[in-house]
């Protein structure tokens, strides 16, 4: 470690945010860096903790602590403090495929298990990553690696999203042949469509994909794999075929009303309002549009902050988002200790939007909604909602959410958003490979395989594990790469 004593003597210190006031005026990213000085700083926080948590990626009661792609945190840390920013950048890369999207979106596991948290503040890593990557991007450092050798394999992989993308990456730099295929008209999936650009600015996006095209990935584009082109056509073509198709089917709310008009799921919502920007600074119009309107969001996850930001930010008349749950704890409780993921309440960047533009959080606890009330024309105007309570399931004994009898109360609202996560693997594409699924639909493999019953057939993702993290899914490309070239070539060197 380069400075020992550096997390006894510099406070925490992160990159300012702008006023929500102020913010909400764009869809641009929003936090000032600190100075090249100040990071530094930061990363001399760093201790020689001896059992670095922060990069363990290990289960704990049912939650990932520490980095699943295993950084080497401490080292690029170190590196960063004593300003060796090019070292630093190719020990990132040496685990990390994409720095420059998990310092941006990732909720940060390795900061939650940071020992420095313990008893204080943990280390700033995800804004020193940050650092490191744009400094490398910057000043030159990040170059297409072109392989010096064709194996004369070819592998095509549908979904461009992060598994997709870092299993193109790995194998790409092994040398085989890689195309990525792609519904929609831009490469990245959920990163283009379902991360807003005030989190996750296209630009950097492109940056990647451009870099990866001078490499020599292909990207298909605009391609439905399942439908626009047949599964037996590129099982013909390709010596692999790697499925990461993302868990594609959204958890829909089942009551009375549903069909009224105004009542959208999320990804299709946000998947709009950046296609909108990203084609014409929406002056096409073709989004999904909230302005003048009271809405609702209907699920209390990072999908659902994200409609609240964006809805503010096109004018939405009011802004409600019902959680099923009851309110987490502010602090951690003794039965989810250091170094668990913290089930504490957080309240993110939309939230404080609300509070700043409504004068109150926008969350309401441990409510559903029981009935979605049309007007005479079939549009939606209002909800007819209901408290829940914790209550034991008589048959299963499964503690399970139950409606509080008399507790209805009616919302006004004329555009319901409804983001409460996904539900699996679209059947149209399994069916097409003929890929068995799981009782979840995820598509099932081996423990620890990404093989499928099908030859050829392997699978990443949230395709194959179910909703996640983009870090996850990283890992999960870096994995499946690992395996199909051993598939491939009868041993693997990747790492």
């Amino acid at each position: 470690m380069g400075k020992p004593t550096g997390f006894m003597e510099y406070d925490r210190v992160d990159s300012e945010a702008f006023d929500p006031k102020e913010r909400i005026k764009n869809f641009n990213e929003f936090h000032t860096p600190l100075s090249p000085e100040k990071q530094r700083t930061q990363a001399a926080r760093c201790m020689d903790c001896g059992v670095p948590f922060c990069q363990s990626g290990k289960m704990l009661k049912g939650m990932i602590s520490g980095c699943p792609l295993n950084n080497l945190i401490p080292e690029w840390n170190e590196l960063l403090y004593l300003g060796n920013y090019k070292r630093a950048y190719h020990r990132l890369a040496k685990t990390s495929n994409f720095p420059e999207f998990t310092s941006r979106v990732c909720p940060g596991l390795c900061e939650k298990a940071c020992t420095c948290g313990l008893n204080g503040d943990a280390v700033t890593t995800k804004e020193n990553e940050k650092t490191i990557i744009e400094y490398a991007f910057e000043h030159g450092y990040v170059k297409p690696k072109i392989p010096a050798v064709r194996t004369g394999k070819k592998v095509a992989v549908i979904g461009s999203g992060p598994s997709g993308l870092a299993a193109a990456d790995l194998l790409n730099m092994r040398g085989h042949s890689v195309t990525v295929y792609e519904k929609s008209d831009r490469p990245g999936g959920l990163l283009m469509y379902g991360i807003p650009n005030m989190k996750l600015e296209k630009h950097i996006i492109d940056r990647r994909i451009n870099l990866m095209k001078e490499e020599g990935i292909e990207f298909v584009t605009g391609v439905n794999v399942g439908t626009d082109i047949k599964a037996n056509k590129l099982l013909k073509e390709y010596d692999v075929v790697i499925l990461a198709c993302g868990a594609g089917n959204p958890r829909d709310i089942k009551a009375e009303g549903r069909d009224a008009e105004g009542i959208y799921f999320a990804v299709d919502y946000l998947k709009s309002v950046t296609k909108s920007l990203l084609d014409s600074d929406f002056k096409d119009k073709k989004y999904i549009d909230p302005k003048g309107k009271n809405v609702v969001v209907i699920g209390g996850g990072d999908t659902g902050n994200d409609c609240v930001g964006t809805s503010i930010r096109l004018g939405c008349k009011s802004i409600t988002q019902l959680e099923m749950m009851p309110k987490a704890p502010d602090f951690r409780t003794a039965d989810n200790p250091w170094p668990q993921w913290p089930k504490v309440c957080k309240t993110d960047y939309g939230q404080e939007e609300a509070i700043a533009v409504f004068g109150h959080d926008p969350r309401i606890y441990q409510t559903t909604v029981k009935e979605f009330v049309k007007d005479k024309n079939g549009n939606l105007s209002k909800l007819i909602c209901v408290k829940l309570e914790s209550k034991k399931d008589e048959k299963t004994g499964r503690m399970m959410m139950a409606e509080v009898a008399g507790s209805e109360f009616e919302l006004p609202c004329e555009m319901v958003l409804i983001a409460a996560g996904f539900l699996g693997s679209q059947k149209y594409v399994t069916d097409a490979f003929g890929v068995e699924v799981d009782g979840r639909t995820n598509v099932k493999t081996a423990p620890d395989s990404f093989a499928t019953n099908v030859p050829k057939v392997f699978t990443a993702g949230d395709m194959h594990i179910g909703q996640s993290l983009v870090v996850r899914a990283i890992r999960q490309g870096r994995d499946v790469a690992r395996e199909v070239d051993k598939c491939l070539m009868g041993y693997t060197n990747l790492e």
